[in-house]
Formats: structure tokens, C-alpha cells, sequence
């Protein structure tokens, strides 16, 4: 019974452990003279199809003749984003220098030849790792008439050291030969190794690009957005303020006439709605779980983005998609809270399945998304598809982790924050509503209340989408925790001013329309890839298509549920406000 319950401890330590970002095969990352330094193959694929990647050895290559050495995922996020480190079978040493040295042949049947002419057309290049430090190389290429085709036979590789560390490797594909049925291909490398200044600490700037992210139209766009937050914020106070002051005044002196002379007829606007504006709203359940889901993922954002500015996480594979999962699980406390507070605010008493649909609520989309990709992947054998055993530890990590802290949260906030402390009284009959002009129906403003927050975002949504979708590596986090912050600002005075016009209009159904309203910056985030998808890339095949536009649905969706949090938890305090400061007798 003991050693049993041992082995599931162990079980989830290593769960939880291969979330944690770790360096990469070469722990240490320090060498001897002659030691031996492996060259890891990863996958290969076409060049403007970034997420269809193959094994390397899919294609036909031939491997060295050094024993293999095995090798396991040794992170979450390394097997989630289809890395597959198989041993080249090259025999390198540290600062030991080859001279150009066959150490295979391909004898090219038929089908080999066809399956390197296919790679050659479809401008598949493949991935090597060093030391940590990625290596990219093309196949081959077709004459200028695309009738005959030439493998790249030759790596020579050029590897730099300083001290006992390497700092720099760049590879240079030669021996082009032409591609003949029944014939043998010798592949052959070379390494020849130099010192370098490079420090260790600086590297990967070499694979950095400091032109495309900081370029005048980055620092323009940022500039933009942050006048648009300056001019909004300075509106939102004026109108309202103003408005809301001759309010007030009107209300006041109203509040001091007899019955007799108040002119019940100028009586309008958001006070006429005081019995109903806390009014719970529709689907309680849903729309609580959506708000505790969206707090959990800005958390998630904020934090992520914190630890990517302080530490480089672009130099270790997957540790940022790692990092990711890790801070998920370890805010579900958030998600339980703000969701669970919410539910006991409106009445609800199913708290329970509550709990569950919050807890499962982002897991469930974005799993369904991957299982159905994952069937397209296992089609096409791509290096994509998610082997069963990862499969099955997110699952512990959403039944073991995410479940649990979601519980304790959602405990947490119904006792400390779960009673309503409203400060107007809801009347027990709803308010009828009036028919109002068609621009300020809710669902014309849920239309329009994106518009200005993507306005603020999409500049950066290009250099996202560009670091994901091709080969930049997105390093500016300060960029992005900038735009973040406009984001919520924005999104927050947008949503203040449309709950404004809602209730001035006598409508008290404000909670869906803040959140919604916030949320429909999604649909014009997933509009936006289409454009993108069509005019900024070259993208084909139905693996990429559906990989592209099932993560980007992902994306966008889980974009959508934050700031739709964000602007409604903005307007919430907004109106409680403005409510808390007018006297209802």
C-alpha cells in the first residue's frame, strides 16, 4: 500500500516537474578538450509550412555510424510542439577538428529518389541542434527548369568556442549531386572549430532580428496606441464626469422640491434603472465561469510575460509553452475565485458544476482543438502529433492540479466575497424596457465595442503572428506587456462608455453587453488572420490550413474571454460607483 502510494507521488512530481523549463540535453553546457558534443537532428519540413515538420529521417538520409543514443522529451513543451532529437550519428569532439569525412551512403532506389525530388520541390529544409543552439539547412534545389534535382551532400559545419563553452555554429551545405535512380549518394561533414568573443550569455543574439521588432513602425504603432489611450481616457473622464456631475445636480434638486413641483417628465437616464441594474444575469452560471476563466488567463498573460522579460526563455525549446502550462495551473486559485464569488453573488446554488465548467472551461477548448488537429497530424505522420503519454499527463495536470486549486478558490471566494453588499435594492417585478433608437440596442454596441481595442493591438498582433507562423523569435516582451496594459485601459473605457449609453437608454441588461462588447475585439483579431493568412504567407495544404486556423480559434477565443473580463470587472466597478454615490429613497 505504501510503495503504491510512492509511485503515484513520483508519478506527479515528474508531471509536475517536466513543466518546469530546464536547460536543454547538455545540461551543463561546459566541455573538455575531446569530450564528445552532440549533433541532435531534429525535423524537417517545408520552408513556408513552419508547423508541418517530419522526423528528419523520414526522408531518406542515412545516419553516422555511432551507436544511437536515446533520447526522451524532456519537457512538456518540447513534446507538445513536436520537437523529435534523433542522434546523427556524427562523431564530434570539442575543439577536435574533421576534415571532410564520408560517413554514410544512400543507395537511391525509386522511391528515395521521388520522396528527396518531392522534399526538393516543396522547399523542405530541416533542423539540427549543437550544444542547445539551432541549425538550419536545406535539402537540395531544382535546376532553373525544374527538371533535374540536386541533394546537398556535404555539412560542413563551423562550430565557435570561448573557454570551455560553445557559442556559435554555422553550417554550410555543399557537394550538390544530382539526383539518379539506382545510384549511391555519399554523405559527408567536416567541423572545423575557431575561437570567437562571443559570451556565452550573448549567443542566440545572432538569431535575433533587431531591425524587424524595433523598426519605426513598431515604436509608431506603440506611440499610436498609447495617444488613443491618453485621448480615451481624457474623454471617458470628461463626458462623464461632466454628464454625471449634472446628474447629480439635477437629481439633488429634484430630491429638495415637494412631490408637487417635481416634473416627474425630466425624470430619465441610467437612475430610472436603480431597482434592476443588479439584477443578476442571464445564464449566471455560464457568464460567471467566462469572467473567473478570463481573470485566470490575464493572470496567466501578465505573469508569463513578467518572467519571459526576465529571463531569455527563447533560448531553451518549449520552455516558454512549459512555462505557460505551469502558471495555468498554479492561478486556477484565480479562476475559482473570481468565478466562484460571482455565482454566490448572483444567487446561484449549483456552485459545484460551476466549479467544474470554470475549471475545464479553457482546458476543454483547447484539447478538443489539438485532439481533432492531432487526427490530421497522425494522417500526415508529422512530428506534430502528441504522443499518448503527454496526452494522458496534461489530463493529470487538469485532474490533479488545475481541478483542485479551482476548488480551493472557488471556496475561498464565495466565503470572503460571496455575499451581495449591493448598493441599491433590486426591485422584485424587472423593469419593462423601452424601445430605444437602433444604435443603442445592445447588440450594435457589442458589434462596435471592439473596434478600438484591436485598433490598439493589431500592429503587434502582425510581429506575433510573424515570431509563431515564421522564423522570427519574438523578444521584446517589453513591447508586449506595453501593449497589454493599452489593451486593458482601452478596453475598459470603451465598455464604461457603452454601459453608459445602455443605462441612459433604460436597458439594465449591462453585463452581457460589457462582456461581449470587450469580447468582440476577438472577432476582429480572427478576421485579421484570415488577412494575413492569404496575403502575408504562403501556406498551403490542409494540415498547415487547419493547424493555422484551429490554434489561431484558440487564440483569438481565449483573447476574447480575457478582455471580455477585464472591461466587465472595469464597468462592475463603474457602476457600482456611480450607484453608491446617488441617493435612492
Amino acid at each position: 500500500m505504501g510503495s503504491s502510494r510512492w509511485k503515484v507521488a513520483a508519478a506527479l512530481l515528474a508531471i509536475i516537474g517536466s513543466l518546469l523549463p530546464v536547460d536543454g540535453d547538455e545540461h551543463e553546457h561546459t566541455y573538455t578538450d575531446k569530450e564528445e558534443v552532440v549533433l541532435w537532428m531534429n525535423t524537417v519540413g517545408p520552408y513556408h509550412n513552419r508547423q508541418e515538420t517530419y522526423k528528419y529521417f523520414s526522408l531518406p538520409f542515412c545516419a553516422g555510424s555511432k551507436k544511437t543514443i536515446s533520447h526522451y522529451h524532456e519537457t512538456l513543451g518540447e513534446a507538445l510542439q513536436g520537437v523529435e532529437l534523433e542522434f546523427s550519428g556524427l562523431d564530434i569532439k570539442f575543439k577536435d577538428e574533421v576534415l571532410q569525412t564520408t560517413y554514410c551512403e544512400i543507395e537511391l532506389d525509386k522511391a528515395k529518389r521521388d520522396a528527396f525530388v518531392y522534399a526538393i520541390k516543396n522547399h523542405y529544409w530541416y533542423q539540427m541542434y549543437i550544444d542547445d543552439l539551432p541549425i538550419w539547412g536545406i535539402v537540395g534545389e531544382a535546376d532553373e527548369n525544374g527538371e533535374d534535382h540536386y541533394l546537398w551532400t556535404y555539412k560542413k559545419l563551423e562550430i565557435g568556442f570561448n573557454g570551455n563553452r560553445i557559442v556559435d555554429v554555422n553550417l554550410t551545405s555543399e557537394g550538390k549531386v544530382r539526383l539518379v535512380p539506382n545510384t549511391r549518394i555519399a554523405m559527408s561533414y567536416s567541423v572545423k572549430w575557431k575561437k570567437s568573443d562571443v559570451k556565452f550569455e550573448d549567443r542566440f543574439d545572432k538569431y535575433l532580428d533587431p531591425s524587424f521588432f524595433q523598426h519605426r513602425i513598431h515604436w509608431f504603432s506603440i506611440f499610436n496606441s498609447f495617444m488613443m489611450v491618453i485621448f480615451l481616457v481624457g474623454l471617458v473622464s470628461m463626458i462623464l464626469m461632466r454628464t454625471l456631475r449634472k446628474d447629480y445636480a439635477r437629481y439633488s434638486k429634484e430630491e429638495e422640491m415637494d412631490d408637487m413641483d417635481r416634473d416627474l417628465g425630466d425624470e430619465y437616464g441610467w437612475k430610472q434603472v436603480h431597482g434592476d441594474v443588479f439584477r443578476p444575469s442571464s445564464h449566471p452560471l455560464i457568464f460567471s465561469s467566462l469572467i473567473g476563466s478570463g481573470c485566470q488567463i490575464f493572470s496567466v498573460s501578465l505573469i508569463v510575460i513578467i518572467v519571459a522579460m526576465v529571463e531569455d526563455l527563447y533560448t531553451e525549446r518549449g520552455s516558454m509553452l512549459s512555462t505557460a502550462i505551469f502558471v495555468y495551473a498554479a492561478t486556477s486559485p484565480v479562476n475559482g475565485y473570481f468565478g466562484g464569488s460571482l455565482y454566490a453573488k448572483q444567487g446561484g446554488r449549483r456552485w459545484i458544476k460551476q466549479m467544474f465548467i470554470g475549471a475545464f472551461l479553457i482546458p476543454a477548448m483547447v484539447c478538443g482543438t489539438a485532439f481533432f488537429i492531432n487526427f490530421i497530424a497522425i494522417y500526415y505522420h508529422a512530428s506534430r502529433a502528441i504522443p499518448f503519454g503527454t496526452m494522458v499527463a496534461v489530463c493529470c495536470i487538469c485532474f490533479f492540479v488545475i481541478l483542485p486549486l479551482n476548488l480551493v478558490g472557488t471556496i475561498l471566494g464565495r466565503n470572503l466575497s460571496g455575499q451581495p453588499n449591493f448598493p441599491c435594492r433590486v426591485n422584485a417585478v424587472p423593469r419593462p424596457i423601452p424601445e430605444k433608437k437602433w444604435f443603442m440596442e445592445p447588440a450594435v454596441i457589442v458589434c462596435l465595442g471592439g473596434i478600438l481595442p484591436f485598433g490598439s493591438i493589431f500592429i503587434e498582433m502582425y510581429f506575433i503572428f510573424t515570431s509563431f507562423w515564421a522564423y522570427k523569435i519574438y523578444y521584446v516582451y517589453g513591447f508586449m506587456m506595453l501593449v497589454l496594459v493599452i489593451l486593458c485601459i482601452v478596453t475598459v473605457c470603451v465598455t464604461i462608455v457603452c454601459t453608459y449609453f445602455l443605462l441612459n437608454a433604460e436597458d439594465y441588461r449591462w453585463q452581457w453587453t460589457s462582456f461581449l462588447s470587450a469580447a468582440s475585439t476577438a472577432v476582429y483579431v480572427y478576421m485579421y488572420s484570415f488577412y494575413y493568412y492569404f496575403f502575408k504567407t504562403k501556406m498551403y495544404g490542409l494540415f498547415q490550413t487547419s493547424f493555422y486556423f484551429g490554434y489561431m480559434a484558440v487564440f483569438s477565443t481565449a483573447l476574447g474571454i480575457m478582455c471580455g473580463a477585464v472591461g466587465y470587472m472595469g464597468t462592475s466597478a463603474f457602476v457600482r460607483k456611480i450607484y453608491t454615490n446617488v441617493k435612492i429613497d
